[in-house]
């Protein structure tokens, strides 16, 4: 299917078919990606699917430590004196 961009502003868009959308399953959220010059659209609900029970294993493994811990205990006389928190 071949379709024109068209201005929304300062942006562009363009008007994805009704058959389209609910062929894909995307209702109002969507993720984009750039790969290999293409867009690609996802919708963000298969994105999210599971996170809960992979949070719940990282938690059990105890693999869900901040990665930048060792920053915050670190923090210079600025981030204690002059920032407000």
């Amino acid at each position: 299917m071949i379709t024109k961009i068209v201005k929304i502003g300062n942006s562009r868009g363009i008007r994805i078919p009704k058959s389209i959308i609910e062929q894909s399953g995307i209702k109002n959220e969507v993720e984009l990606q750039i790969k290999d010059d293409k867009i690609i659209i996802k919708s963000v609900s298969e994105v999210r699917n599971n996170w809960d029970s992979a949070f719940q294993n990282m938690s059990k493994n105890n693999d869900d430590q901040l990665l930048d811990n060792e920053i915050l205990f670190n923090q210079n006389s600025w981030d204690n004196e002059e920032w407000t928190w």
